[in-house]
């Protein structure tokens, strides 16, 4: 997810732009056109790779990738954008889930650390591109990191395949900060930090109950995809492993 506020690069002029599928692939990630200037731009990376705006960069947004039953629980009054592409018949794309086939185009790096098609949360912190391999992030439930001198962590819901991440530093009310250390609740979509106690929602990273109730931590956008996508944009990436 991106802000579609961008600056042109040539300009520095601030320019709101739309975006439409442009049917082509590279790598095999998703390239995407703004409908302003027609530049193509690279899905994983959020940056324009041919066109008028080219070497633009969208600003990322931290989002979830979960299922509605999940994120309804939390939030009963959200309004949902309907489409047909899922029915009766299941999601058109089971087969290729299933499949091991490293995407349409093949594989631009070989890469077996990981299989192919094995679902990471990536991100990319201060030019370092991390994985973190959704079959480890459900036997932890919580990983407590640090990448570049950032503690963050991360947390994870299997049932649903929904991973968050948040900066794990703080700023106290007296101004100093503090560096919490989480782990797993007993109740659903909710984990504790082992300084305080306090116990803080999955989806937005707050704190409802405890001594830091009412604090939010901060969000780092990441990306859920497939390793094969991944590895080849980032072959320096490291992979998390407990």
């Amino acid at each position: 997810m991106y802000d579609r506020n961008v600056e042109d690069p040539t300009t520095g002029e601030i320019r709101k732009l739309t975006f439409g599928v442009s049917g082509k692939l590279v790598m095999n990630v998703l390239v995407m056109f703004d409908r302003q200037t027609g530049t193509f731009w690279s899905q994983l990376l959020g940056k324009a790779i041919e066109g008028e705006m080219v070497n633009a960069q969208l600003t990322p947004l931290a989002a979830s990738q979960t299922t509605w039953s999940e994120w309804s629980k939390q939030y009963p009054d959200t309004k949902a954008l309907i489409t047909n592409g899922r029915g009766r018949n299941g999601d058109r794309y089971d087969s290729y889930y299933s499949s091991g086939s490293a995407g349409v185009l093949g594989e631009t790096r070989v890469d077996e650390r990981l299989v192919a098609k094995e679902l990471i949360s990536g991100i990319v912190l201060d030019g370092q591109p991390v994985a973190y391999p959704h079959q480890q992030l459900a036997k932890e439930l919580v990983v407590n990191d640090e990448i570049d001198g950032t503690a963050l962590t991360v947390w994870f819901e299997p049932n649903s395949a929904t991973a968050r991440l948040f900066e794990r530093t703080i700023t106290t009310e007296s101004g100093d900060t503090q560096t919490l250390t989480f782990g797993p609740s007993n109740e659903d979509l909710r984990f504790i930090d082992e300084e305080t106690g306090s116990t803080w929602l999955l989806f937005n990273g707050k704190a409802v109950d405890g001594p830091l109730k009412g604090t939010s931590l901060t969000a780092i956008p990441s990306t859920s995809s497939f390793w094969f996508g991944w590895k080849d944009w980032y072959p320096e990436t490291i992979i998390y492993d407990e």
